[in-house]
């Protein structure tokens, strides 16, 4: 579909429409990441517009934007918020800080935007792992103080490299301490952990080993067994989301949900990056999470793909700016099908 890239957008858009919404979004686990990291992107108010036309009814930005959340005013869009890494240090240290950021952010909006999880931080990595909790802990009690805590949950977004001995997933485990520590947070306030699921990554570091069928959801693959428990697996999607699970009942957090807070697979830009594999790809998730993973099975896995827009000025290597299902002028990078 790259060639109608630069079509007029009235051409564009009916054309995204019939791709995209051959079925209602409300019955499926699908959401969309919003990122706002490019200079060309529609304004808040027409990408607002657009996730409601194509019925995508979940979204996920990465920090209190207020023109995406004005935007979003009324519009029922189930909301994962997202606070910025380097907020979140202060945000641990001081409950004032907490109280503050909720009564900027949250209190304004709720309910009149459907904020459903508060993430603390994204891919947090070393010494500023030690603010997460803490922070989590500030931002749930200053819900709590705001009467808001009843329908909001806060997490945090995570690498699936928090977990080690992820193969094969039934040994999955989390690789460090402060993580049992969030998993039981989140048991106890009944919030799921959101995790950053992405085949592609571990299929381009190690193509001897993965098939890219195994990979992308095509068919052909082999299924693997994991000999721990006898659980078959088609796609390697399910096996890291899988891994995440075990590690969260080694913690003594079997009840948490895993959300899948980000996945997708890029079209352009490096390795096995093209068209093709992101169109399987994304495809494959969208088809498969309603199913559930072998490890709970028939629950529905709710998903957010990584991301609307192609995003011009993300850092980085070239397939960072590349994971877009869209252009930033709305016409699709390559159909896909939400069924």
């Amino acid at each position: 579909m790259q060639g109608i890239h630069g079509a007029a957008p009235l051409l564009a858009f009916a054309l995204l429409f019939a791709l995209f919404c051959s079925a209602p979004m409300g019955a499926q686990s699908i959401g969309v990441c919003y990122g706002l990291v490019g200079n060309d992107l529609p304004p808040a108010t027409a990408v607002v517009q657009l996730y409601k036309s194509l019925r995508i009814n979940t979204m996920r930005i990465y920090a209190p934007d207020h023109r995406v959340l004005h935007a979003l005013r009324g519009s029922r869009i189930g909301l994962i918020l997202g606070v910025a890494n380097e907020d979140l240090a202060g945000l641990a240290a001081s409950a004032h800080a907490a109280a503050a950021w909720v009564q900027s952010n949250v209190r304004p909006f709720y309910p009149a935007v459907n904020i459903r999880y508060i993430a603390a931080g994204n891919e947090v990595q070393g010494g500023a792992t030690q603010s997460i909790l803490p922070a989590m802990r500030n931002l749930q009690a200053a819900l709590a103080a705001a009467g808001l805590a009843a329908g909001i949950k806060v997490s945090t977004c995570v690498r699936l490299d928090v977990i080690s001995n992820s193969f094969p997933p039934s040994a999955g485990v989390f690789a460090h301490p402060y993580m049992a520590d969030v998993a039981r947070f989140l048991a106890a306030g009944g919030a799921p952990l959101l995790v950053n699921v992405y085949p592609y990554f571990a299929y381009r570091g190690d193509p001897g080993n993965i098939n890219i069928n195994y990979a992308t959801f095509r068919p052909g693959a082999t299924p693997v067994r994991d000999a721990a428990n006898g659980l078959v697996y088609t796609n390697l999607f399910d096996a890291m989301v899988d891994a995440a699970v075990a590690a969260l009942e080694k913690a003594g957090a079997p009840g948490v949900r895993v959300v899948v807070s980000e996945s997708g697979w890029p079209s352009a830009g490096g390795f096995a990056a093209s068209v093709e594999n992101a169109r399987a790809y994304n495809q494959g998730v969208i088809d498969h999470v309603r199913r559930g993973t072998p490890k709970r099975p028939g629950a529905a896995l709710e998903t957010y793909m990584f991301a609307m827009f192609n995003e011009s000025q993300k850092p980085g290597e070239p397939t960072e700016r590349n994971f877009g299902l869209l252009y930033p002028n709305k016409s699709p990078v390559y159909p896909i099908t939400f069924r």
